[in-house]
């Protein structure tokens, strides 16, 4: 494996940004900018060998700025949504930026880690992002130290690593946030990808896709991919959870979920052959299927719109916080936030 860096323009700040490929035996490729920590490309060899980037994104920084999909972003501190865009914490209560519906979604569009300049550096064959957040940032409590580790390995395994510390109790859900189409970033609607997820269980919401607590078995449902089956087969079934979102946009609870690496979804893409894996030690999973993609253009002249892309978030459960019954994202002295996500191809 091997790491190269190249410039990939200034920031609004002033500073250089750079673009880092991570490269394995195989030639698989990864690109991975210190803006933001955003995967920019993936370039996967399909059943003939041949490369394509299967990931959405831009061909330039600047389009970064605005990025209103979240494409390839590190989302933080928190991913999802919080209800009401404010929490309580220790007797304190704090607000956050009300930025969908009365809602806070993915802690703050403009001013999230995935906006922001991270420090870099190469060890040991991974990429080694870091950040800091001071106290009330965005509206969270507590100072904060993050590092996320970009590795990849040659049996084609992306591996994305975090973990997080906090001098107060504050809520630590980081994900990352990109949109997959296995057979090419640009190469239409991603319906006819095989899904499977290892998730009985899916966490129902309400009108502005705030959990409303409970946890569902997906089983006759059209949640159910227990069983492997094209993402379009029920996303548009007359059912109130596909309705309310325009399709899949909802965590998924993994099964046996303990704290240990575990696969928990498989998607394959049967005309070019690829197939990827995805691993998590995270409870949950926000399994979105693009249904709310801006139509822009994106990479290589690609026109990107609603559903060309899949995203598989790992991540605590949405606005946790508010639901005791659900594994809490709250981490602070004594309790350091850990993580780790690995998209396999294969």
């Amino acid at each position: 494996m091997s790491i190269s860096k190249e410039k990939f323009g200034t920031a609004k700040s002033g500073e250089e940004v750079f673009l880092y490929t991570l490269k394995n035996k195989h030639g698989m490729e990864a690109k991975i900018t210190n803006f933001g920590a955003i995967l920019v490309n993936l370039l996967v060899p399909d059943k003939e060998g041949k490369l394509d980037d299967v990931v959405l994104g831009f061909d330039h920084l600047e389009e970064y700025y605005e990025n209103g999909s979240f494409f390839g972003a590190t989302i933080g501190p928190n991913a999802n949504r919080i209800a009401g865009a404010a929490f309580t914490m220790d007797g304190k209560e704090y607000h956050l930026a009300v930025n969908d519906g009365p809602n806070n979604l993915h802690s703050d569009k403009e001013l999230g880690y995935h906006k922001k300049m991270w420090d870099a550096k190469v060890e040991e064959d991974s990429l080694v992002l870091s950040i800091e957040a001071k106290d009330v940032e965005m509206g969270f409590p507590g100072n904060k130290k993050i590092t996320m580790v970009y590795s990849l390995s040659d049996d084609n395994a992306l591996q994305l690593k975090y973990r997080a510390s906090a001098d107060m109790d504050t809520i630590i859900n980081l994900t990352n946030h990109t949109y997959f189409n296995l057979a090419g970033h640009g190469a239409g609607s991603i319906e006819d990808h095989i899904l499977k997820l290892n998730a009985s269980c899916f966490t129902p919401v309400v009108p502005g896709a705030i959990p409303t607590g409970e946890i569902q078995s997906v089983t006759g449902t059209p949640m159910d991919f227990t069983t492997a089956k094209p993402i379009g087969q029920d996303i548009n079934a007359d059912y109130e959870q596909l309705k309310l979102t325009l399709g899949y946009d909802h965590n998924f609870v993994v099964d046996d979920a303990d704290g240990t690496l575990r696969e928990i979804a498989e998607v394959e893409d049967v005309k070019s052959g690829r197939k990827m894996k995805t691993f998590t030690t995270l409870p949950g999973v926000q399994f979105y299927a693009g249904n709310c993609i801006a139509e822009e253009v994106g990479k290589e002249g690609a026109f990107y719109k609603p559903r060309m892309g899949f995203c598989l978030e790992t991540q605590y459960y949405p606005d946790n916080i508010h639901h005791e019954n659900f594994p809490q994202a709250v981490f602070g002295p004594g309790r350091d936030y850990e993580s780790e996500t690995v998209y396999q191809f294969i």
